[in-house]
């Protein structure tokens, strides 16, 4: 397993300087966050700053293994998940283009939207919407990379796999997010068994208390067991980047300093890698 880091911590740091100082402290890959409010939002890259930064990212050694596109694909209004749509399916190209990075196309990641309550009644119009999304992104060889996410239509493994086995594309695959699933009580164990077949990508945090009195944090700052973690994923088969992600909940609080983050999330998580006797 390899570590890297999520720029979505990092939403206005400058691209130039989150890549250098990430390679700096020692990560080995980089995901890049391209929705709007971020400094790399998809449509402030034109042609030339899509290779500046593809070249900034293979100058200091990085892979890129995911692009952050997250969205709500359960919109009603036709117009809204039209643009959805297109804004994915762009996210797609620039992974097209950033293949030159790594020799194959970074995974567009996107969460699903709707509310949990919703999975039966929407569950449907979901598999059609992601087999749509499927198709586009086998036109051109990429993987679109599903994250269940609390509070959403898909927030545990067993609804996710279905909807996964309702498309049945290989283009189709997981990014697991396993804190969504700790703080509802779902063994580790579990959600790893269940998931990991079917993920290309991951990401990390800390947390404390259960849904919904829960808080997402810096890895370090709650109770999370990255040492049993790693070593479950590893049992699992899992062989693919870990990725820190700081969460919007964490950052809103005062004194947020996004380069500190991604120092403690590196101290801890490569610590935790050395505890399980994982190579880095």
């Amino acid at each position: 397993m390899k570590l890297g880091y999520s720029t979505w911590g990092m939403p206005a740091t400058p691209i130039d300087q989150a890549i250098a100082y990430l390679a700096g402290l020692g990560y080995t890959g980089i995901e890049i966050t391209v929705r709007p409010g971020w400094v790399t939002a998809l449509s402030t890259l034109d042609k030339a700053e899509r290779q500046r930064i593809a070249g900034l990212v293979k100058q200091h050694n990085l892979a890129l293994p995911a692009i952050g596109a997250h969205t709500d694909l359960l919109y009603d209004e036709p117009e809204r998940h039209a643009q959805v749509v297109s804004d994915l399916v762009a996210a797609m190209d620039l992974a097209v283009e950033w293949a030159v990075v790594s020799d194959s196309p970074p995974v567009v990641l996107t969460t699903p939207g709707g509310k949990p309550e919703e999975y039966e009644a929407k569950k449907g119009l979901l598999a059609e919407r992601l087999g749509h999304l499927a198709a586009e992104a086998q036109a051109r060889g990429v993987i679109i990379a599903l994250e269940a996410h609390i509070g959403a239509v898909l927030d545990i493994p067993v609804h996710t796999v279905e909807v996964l086995h309702m498309v049945n594309s290989p283009h189709l695959r997981l990014n697991f997010d396993i804190s969504h699933f700790n703080v509802m009580g779902i063994p580790m164990e579990e959600s790893v068994r269940l998931m990991v077949p079917y993920s290309v990508h991951t990401h990390i945090k800390d947390e404390t208390g259960s849904y919904p009195n829960h808080q997402f944090l810096i890895p370090g700052e709650g109770v999370f067991d990255y040492v049993g973690y790693l070593r479950t994923m590893q049992q699992a088969g899992y062989t693919g980047f870990i990725v820190p992600e700081i969460s919007i909940m964490r950052q809103r609080q005062p004194g947020y300093d996004p380069l500190a983050a991604a120092l403690q999330s590196y101290s801890v998580v490569s610590q935790a890698f050395r505890d399980a006797d994982l190579p880095l």
